[in-house]
């Protein structure tokens, strides 16, 4: 008669069983790694820290492009609330290695928002613009086994330099409206 396999252990005390670095707790293609990539080439001039207006003393603030970052990735897997975000942050470990580790609480996450509400509307439309240009120049059209896709290249399709403006502009008030609903959530 054959002995039965022994379980894994399980040992509830251990102190981690995560890696020592949180760049290696994600794969080399998450998401989050995309848009690290894309902090520098960022201009978060008009996006205000709320801590700098009061008094210098006490806590300090988190990076402005940390928590813009943060709102972003919350809003790109559908976590809009404040709340939630903080709460992703025990639950989810993207939002660990986002923050480098750092944990805002739903307060500053949703007075972040709520203070820079253009210059984040504004800051969401340069990010989308990087990931447009990011994907033209990395993606191309390769057939390995002759398969053929229908596209569309009609003329109607096609963007004229006044329709990118006008679809720019709509673009601006999407994301304003993404970022009062998520407020009006927070509230």
């Amino acid at each position: 008669m054959q002995k039965p396999k022994p379980f894994l252990p399980w040992k509830l005390e251990q102190i981690t069983l995560l890696r020592p670095s949180i760049s290696d707790w994600l794969s080399d293609v998450h998401q989050v790694y995309f848009l690290l990539d894309l902090v520098d080439e960022l201009d978060p001039s008009q996006v205000l820290i709320p801590a700098q207006g009061k008094d210098p003393r006490g806590e300090r603030g988190f990076d402005r492009r940390m928590m813009t970052l943060l709102l972003l990735y919350g809003y790109c897997v559908g976590i809009v609330s404040a709340r939630r975000i903080e709460r992703a942050f025990y639950e989810d470990m993207s939002f660990r290695v986002l923050t480098g580790n750092q944990q805002p609480d739903q307060s500053r996450i949703s007075e972040f928002r709520r203070r820079n509400l253009d210059a984040l509307s504004d800051l969401f439309v340069q990010i989308l613009r990087l990931c447009q240009k990011t994907v033209l120049l990395r993606l191309g059209h390769v057939a390995l086994d002759g398969t053929k896709f229908k596209t569309i290249a009609s003329k109607h399709k096609a963007r004229s330099h006044e329709r990118m403006l006008k679809s720019e502009k709509q673009l601006k008030a999407e994301m304003r409206a993404l970022l009062r609903k998520a407020a009006l959530i927070d509230a």
